[in-house]
């Protein structure tokens, strides 16, 4: 349960010094979204950051003083903020929490909204309204199960700050203590890359979401299952390690095997995904944090960024402007898959990670489709989070290499000698937008195959000899 609230106390004062700037007669109202961090383990919620929603398509604001309803006795004036409600685009407050949430690295996320509006239009607006605005937020954001969020009011008459918790469920609200701290110039920073591959059966019936949700699935239960190194040293909750950062964090994984045992049956199987590749994940601890935050805020960013990417190719697909084969993007084609009509494999990529800079040295993320630049990723930023600077080209990080790739296979390509034409299928691989890799590894397994049986067939004629020298000196003592 949250008692507390620290905010940073140079952004959050700079932010309120730009708003009360902004606002002119007549009073203005404004929603954003909060960010910073809420733990199950903590009860200190901690704000990095305040991210104003942008006006909708229309131009609208997303949030807006409304007249309240007058007794038809009573004499028409003109509204004013002491008989004015606020009002809310909620879906619209929504999508920018979803699009803010996908940008965000470990260790932060949208954990709930803030409000510029006078103490009277505050008081005003029914608390039903505002606990629903919040439970949109909290819905359009995956990855905390935590049920409290925050709702911050920043009056401009009088000018003040005041912090409320809302229950999710409920919708209840309560007031709680807020403080100014020194936060962003305090976080460490914690980097790993973490490699995987799996393998599943897929079933016929299964839509494409299904199945990467399935692997994604077996890849958390995996990535929680591991353990850390950090800085070379096994982690353990009585570690020592330096304030300096950034600190790089290795994940020890069990040994198993390649397709879990459930997965096993054939009974209305329809192929195989291989699910491969390299994750760049990053998380920042705030002070007064446990070393175990940072591990499980790393393990989160590395599950979080796979269905971010996964969601980028299901909101390409979703575009209908394609309207024929050759049209269509890469996303939507591989959405379409039949897996039981395949006749080659099909290979896939995912989109590849880029670090953009943000605020106080910290970072967040972007994703990058093949036909796309770092200058795309910073446009689609600045579009829901305010960057402290002009972002250039040269200081944004791209940590990945080589982008997330998956592959499904038919039974057609599991059976030896149901399939040939290996030249169709390199030509189908390179079509759909893999790099060589997918070439390269199986051209290393079949030489890796025929070294193993050269190998094996002079193992099996040196036994050979040995065997007949040992009968032959045998024999020859007997005589």
């Amino acid at each position: 349960m949250v008692k507390a609230v620290v905010g940073d106390e140079a952004h959050l004062k700079a932010f309120e010094e730009a708003l009360s700037s902004s606002s002119s007669p007549p009073p203005q109202a404004q929603v954003g979204l909060v960010v910073g961090k809420l733990s199950a383990s903590s009860d200190r919620a901690l704000v990095y950051s305040l991210l104003p929603t942008p006006p909708t398509e229309a131009g609208a604001p997303a949030c807006s003083l409304r007249a309240a309803p007058k007794p038809k006795a009573s004499k028409a004036k003109a509204p004013s903020s002491s008989d004015a409600t606020l009002e809310f685009d909620v879906d619209w407050i929504a999508e920018h929490a979803r699009q803010v949430s996908r940008m965000l690295l470990g260790g932060m996320s949208v954990i709930g909204i803030y409000i510029w509006a006078s103490e009277a239009s505050f008081k005003a607006t029914p608390p039903a309204v505002l606990s629903q605005v919040i439970r949109a937020v909290f819905q359009a954001c995956y990855g905390s199960t935590l049920s409290e969020r925050l709702l911050i009011h920043i009056s401009y008459s009088p000018r003040r700050w005041a912090c409320r918790i809302c229950e999710v469920a409920s919708g209840s609200l309560r007031p709680c203590e807020f403080k100014y701290s020194k936060l962003l110039a305090s976080l460490q920073t914690f980097r790993c890359r973490y490699n995987f591959q799996i393998r599943l059966t897929a079933v016929r019936a299964e839509p494409f979401k299904k199945v990467i949700l399935k692997a994604i699935s077996h890849l958390t239960e995996e990535v929680q299952n591991a353990r850390a190194l950090v800085d070379g040293c096994l982690f353990s909750e009585d570690i020592n390690i330096s304030t300096d950062g950034p600190h790089q964090v290795d994940f020890l994984v069990p040994f198993k095997n390649a397709v879990p045992i459930e997965e096993c049956s054939l009974e209305g199987v329809a192929g195989l995904l291989r699910f491969a590749g390299s994750v760049s994940a990053l998380a920042y601890l705030g002070p007064k944090e446990s070393i175990s935050e940072a591990i499980s805020d790393l393990k989160a960013d590395i599950i979080t960024s796979l269905r971010s990417r996964l969601d980028i190719i299901l909101d390409e697909a979703d575009d209908g402007s394609a309207t024929n084969e050759l049209e269509q993007s890469p996303s939507q084609k591989v959405t379409q898959v039949v897996f039981h009509e395949l006749r080659e494999p099909y290979c896939f990529s995912f989109p590849r990670r880029v670090l953009i800079p943000w605020l106080g040295g910290a970072y967040v993320c972007d994703y990058l489709q093949q036909s796309e630049t770092t200058e795309d990723a910073t446009d689609r930023c600045k579009e829901v989070i305010p960057l402290e600077t002009a972002a250039a080209s040269s200081s944004i990080l791209e940590p990945e290499s080589a982008a997330v790739c998956g592959t499904l296979e038919s039974f057609w390509d599991m059976v030896p000698g149901a399939r040939s034409g290996g030249r169709n299928s390199s030509s189908r691989l390179k079509d759909s937008g893999c790099t060589g890799q997918e070439e390269e590894d199986g051209s290393r397994r079949r030489q890796g195959a025929g070294n193993f049986n050269i190998l094996a067939a002079l193992f099996a004629l040196l036994v050979a000899l040995i065997g007949g020298v040992v009968f032959t000196f045998s024999a020859g003592s007997n005589t």
